[in-house]
């Protein structure tokens, strides 16, 4: 069984569908992988095991992934009657009265839902360490954060719990956590999936639904499934040629693509790991017959986006706080949040509504001005994926906000923006530590091309395997 475990979403479908194993023998082998890994991880906070293997027998046979376990973030991809926490107690626990739209397509394609993953509370970190439910440990280093805010979904997958887990990203959440932990995180672009039927966006159009994978063609055939506009949803993303996974193989051509080693703006220091990792992937992609020089949008310098993107970050978390209290029936008071979000949101409910617009419409001229980077003819923007080295748990001190956001900061440079523009992009597992922790680099695609990334993602995937930790 732990071959099987080895394989990837793709891979066990096909195993199943050959008679090599069955749905039960592969959620029961999932299951205990979990059960002997977790409790040094703390990955899976909601177990749903027993409900998962009743279910089974019911999943059609010619279900594309039947019987592929899986796990599910705890923050958005809500469940009918299951728990959900979004990393925090003051929801204690309440059910959810029906499937998010992403939910029901993952159970239409055959997947066994196993549980839920650790996230920071409401998201609001890159680094999954909640008080509620206790940290998420990295598995190449027990020592060392998973990321976040799919810190606990990142690391079930690294540690071959289940082969893919849903995501979501409002500022690096499926990038970062892919990069701290060896895989596959591809943000698609704004408007791609619905997050319906709950909500019409997440963030102010910031946050989006995916997944941590270890292979591309699993990225891409999971998207595949989840993608598509749906009625009432506030937009749209530009419409693909087709398949996803069809891209997989396909020559993306002979591309334009600029790299960035050290960020614009002056308040990101530089990284010997992160310049070595894009120099690397700029060295690589050069000798697959693209055209890569140095270079990116002039917009990436500019040192008022982390207050404009932040401002509405806080906006949005004050309004979940309201809605909380609101689902209960009693305010939700500052001393039951972390001091992270208790502060976060007290500066959104301060903020005022006009000044709220107008940092959407700063953004609005930020986007533009990106977008003439790529509209000048370049195809890809090569970048870090985290803007700073693999750090330890507990280096985001609950306690002292002040350090706490300026390394988050530091940390989203290279992501938060591309959620602010709706640009796809990818986290691919290309470099590590002299310790051997991972190094994700970061492809970005103009709006709506997350076929061009996964026709390079793939390119780049044949001529470097992904290494993963080898399971026990």
């Amino acid at each position: 069984m732990d071959e099987l475990l080895r394989l990837d979403a793709i891979g066990q479908a096909e195993a199943v569908r050959r008679g090599e194993v069955s749905p039960r023998e592969l959620a029961e082998a999932a299951i205990a992988r979990i059960e002997a890994t977790d409790g040094v991880l703390n990955a899976v906070v909601h177990r749903r095991f027993e409900r998962a293997l009743a279910e089974i027998d019911a999943i059609p046979a010619d279900a594309p992934f039947r019987g592929v376990p899986i796990l599910l973030k705890d923050l958005g991809w809500r469940e009918a009657g299951e728990p959900y926490s979004a990393g925090s107690a003051v929801r204690d626990g309440v059910e959810d009265a029906a499937d998010d739209h992403g939910v029901v397509r993952l159970r239409e394609a055959g997947f066994v839902l196993l549980g839920r993953t650790n996230t920071p509370e409401f998201g609001s970190t890159i680094t999954t360490e909640p008080v509620a439910f206790g940290p998420t440990r990295n598995p190449y280093d027990p020592a060392y954060s998973a990321g976040g805010s799919s810190g606990g979904s990142a690391a079930a997958v690294a540690a071959g719990m289940v082969a893919l887990a849903t995501a979501s990203d409002g500022g690096g959440s499926i990038r970062i956590p892919a990069s701290l932990c060896g895989l596959v995180g591809l943000k698609p672009a704004r408007g791609r999936v619905s997050m319906g039927p709950a909500l019409g966006e997440g963030w102010s159009g910031f946050s989006t639904p995916g997944f941590v994978t270890r292979t591309v063609r699993d990225a891409a055939a999971a998207l595949d499934l989840i993608c598509g506009f749906r009625p009432g949803d506030p937009y749209a993303a530009p419409a693909l040629p087709g398949r996803l996974a069809d891209e997989v193989g396909r020559d993306p051509g002979r591309l334009r693509i600029g790299f960035l080693t050290t960020h614009p703006r002056g308040d990101v220091p530089p990284v010997p790991e992160l310049t070595e990792a894009v120099t690397g992937a700029a060295a690589l992609l050069e000798s697959l017959g693209h055209d890569v020089a140095p270079g990116g949008p002039e917009a990436l310098a500019d040192p008022a986006f982390p207050r404009h993107f932040g401002a509405v970050v806080a906006a949005n978390l004050a309004a979940h706080v309201a809605g909380l209290g609101e689902l209960r029936g009693k305010p939700v008071q500052p001393e039951e949040l972390e001091q992270r979000n208790a502060a976060m949101a007290q500066a959104g409910r301060e903020r005022g509504a006009a000044d709220h617009i107008l940092s959407l419409q700063w953004l609005d001229g930020f986007r533009r001005r990106m977008a003439a980077w790529w509209s000048g003819g370049h195809d890809l923007l090569v970048v870090p994926s985290l803007g700073v080295a693999p750090f330890p748990l507990g280096w985001i001190p609950p306690d002292d906000l002040s350090t706490a956001f300026g390394r988050t900061t530091q940390a989203v440079a290279y992501t938060s923006p591309f959620n602010a523009t709706g640009q796809p992009s990818v986290s691919l597992p290309l470099h590590r530590t002299g310790a051997g922790l991972p190094v994700g680099v970061q492809l970005v695609a103009p709006a709506g091309r997350e076929d061009l990334l996964v026709r390079v993602a793939a390119q780049i995937e044949r001529a470097r395997p992904f290494e993963h930790p080898v399971l026990p």
